[in-house]
């Protein structure tokens, strides 16, 4: 299992995702890129956290408390491939630099 740091991403990487364009369906735009994306709730949940300063080790919990994901999925695996997910779009600093 990959590490899920307990310290917050760096001010820029937070002020990064707070300049998405998220809407409530979870359509996301990234103005400075240009990118256009899709996500669903769980992983709106995770940008608006992490955007707001919540550390990535407390996102599977966040899940847990948020969406009925018990026995169903593995929120820690999950938040590990979504956080790839947004370091391939370079919304976040590749894992070295985090």
């Amino acid at each position: 299992m990959a590490f899920l740091s307990n310290e917050p991403l760096p001010q820029a990487a937070q002020d990064r995702l707070r300049d998405l364009a998220l809407s409530e369906s979870g359509f996301a735009f990234d103005p400075f890129s240009g990118t256009t994306f899709s996500v669903n709730p769980t992983g709106k949940a995770i940008i608006e956290a992490l955007a707001r300063g919540l550390s990535p080790d407390s996102l599977p919990t966040l899940l847990r408390e948020r969406f009925d994901v018990h026995g169903l999925s593995d929120p820690e695996r999950d938040v590990v491939d979504f956080l790839g997910e947004l370091r391939r779009l370079e919304l976040l600093p590749a894992r070295g630099e985090l």
